[in-house]
C-alpha cells in the first residue's frame, strides 16, 4: 500500500487501466484510529480487491504562534521571505493549512500582504474576550478580529494561565465567544513537569477538556497539545508519548475527525518524526515560526504517511 495521498487524476489513471468489464465500484474504507482513510477499487473476477492509496481523513494544520513578537515591518518582512518557500511548495494543498497568530499590531499588515499575494495562509490571533465589548482594558473582542480578517484565535495558552490568570473556566468562555464570532478556536491544554513526575499527566489534562469544552461545539475545533514542560526548552516530547497522549485526548472526545496538533519546542529537525505519527495532525510553532526559512521547513514537512 502506497503511503502517500493519492491526487484524483492518479485514481482516473488506474481506472483506466483496468478493464471496464471487471470494474464494480470505487469504495473509500476508514481506518479506526488513523488518520488515514484507504481507497480502495473493487473488483469482480480473479483481481478482488485492489488496495490503491490512502487519503487523508483530518486535515493537516500547522499554526505559528509568534507571541510578543514582530511588529509591522518585520511582519512584512518576515512575509517577503517566508511565503516563496510555501506558495510554490508540492505539499502545500488543501490538505495543509497554513495559519501565522501575529501580534495584534501586525494583524492588517500581515492580512494586506496575503490578501495581495493570494496565498493560501489564514490569518490567526492570540487571545479573544468572551464579551462583545466593555471595560476590559487590555482585552479585543471577537469582531475586532474578523474585521480584520482573522479566521483562528489561539485559547488557553500556558503562558496566558501562567501569566494573566486564565482558568478552565475563562477559557471556556472564550472558546464560546471565538464559535459565536465564525472563529476555529485553537484550544491549548498540557501539563506541567511537576505534574508528568507525579505521573499525573493523563487526569490533568482530560480535566482541562471536560471544563473548558462545556457548551463548545466540538466539530468546529483544533486542539493544542502542549507539554509545558517542552515549551521553549528544546526539550521536545518524543514523537511516540506525543502521540499516545493525543490519542487518549481523542479517545476521551469521542470524535476522531477533532483535528489535534503537538506544540512544544517544534523545530524542523523533528517535524517529520512528529508528522510521522498519525494521531498527530499538525502542530503549533512558537520560537520556530519566527524565521522564514525555519517555519516554510516545517510547513514544507516531508513524511511516508502524510500529505
Amino acid at each position: 500500500m502506497w503511503q502517500r495521498s493519492l491526487r484524483q487524476s492518479t485514481v482516473n489513471w488506474v481506472i483506466r487501466k483496468l478493464q471496464p468489464s471487471i470494474l464494480s465500484q470505487v469504495e473509500v474504507h476508514e481506518l479506526p484510529g488513523d488518520r488515514w482513510q484507504t481507497l480502495s477499487l473493487i473488483c469482480s473476477g480473479e483481481n478482488g480487491n485492489v488496495s490503491i492509496g490512502r487519503k487523508p481523513l483530518r486535515p493537516t494544520v500547522i499554526a505559528g504562534n509568534w507571541k510578543m513578537h514582530k511588529n509591522q515591518a518585520e511582519a512584512r518582512a518576515f512575509l517577503q521571505a517566508f511565503l516563496p518557500l510555501v506558495t510554490s511548495s508540492e505539499f502545500v494543498h488543501q490538505h495543509r493549512q497554513i495559519v501565522l497568530c501575529t501580534s495584534y499590531t501586525s494583524l492588517q499588515a500581515v492580512q494586506a500582504t496575503l490578501q495581495q499575494s493570494q496565498a493560501q495562509v489564514a490569518l490567526g490571533a492570540q487571545n479573544i474576550h468572551w464579551e462583545d465589548q466593555g471595560a476590559y482594558t487590555g482585552e479585543i473582542a471577537g469582531d475586532m478580529l474578523t474585521e480584520l480578517g482573522v479566521s483562528h484565535v489561539i485559547v488557553g495558552h500556558s503562558e496566558r494561565r501562567q501569566h494573566f490568570g486564565e482558568t478552565d473556566e475563562t477559557v471556556n468562555r472564550r472558546l464560546l465567544a471565538a464559535q459565536r464570532h465564525g472563529l476555529q478556536p485553537i484550544l491549548c491544554v498540557g501539563e506541567t513537569k511537576q505534574i508528568r513526575d507525579r505521573g499525573e499527566a493523563e487526569g490533568w489534562i482530560l480535566q482541562q477538556l471536560r471544563q473548558a469544552l462545556v457548551g463548545v461545539d466540538r466539530t468546529r475545533l483544533v486542539i493544542a497539545y502542549e507539554p509545558i514542560w517542552a515549551i521553549g526548552t528544546g526539550d521536545t516530547c518524543a514523537a511516540e508519548e506525543a502521540n499516545r497522549v493525543i490519542q487518549l485526548i481523542r479517545k476521551n472526545l469521542a470524535n476522531p475527525e477533532v483535528v489535534i496538533q503537538y506544540g512544544g519546542s517544534v523545530k524542523a529537525s523533528n517535524i517529520d518524526d512528529l508528522m510521522a505519527q498519525p494521531e498527530i495532525d499538525g502542530v503549533l510553532v512558537g520560537g520556530a515560526s519566527l524565521d522564514p526559512q525555519e517555519f516554510a521547513r516545517i510547513v514544507n514537512y516531508q513524511s511516508l504517511s502524510r500529505v
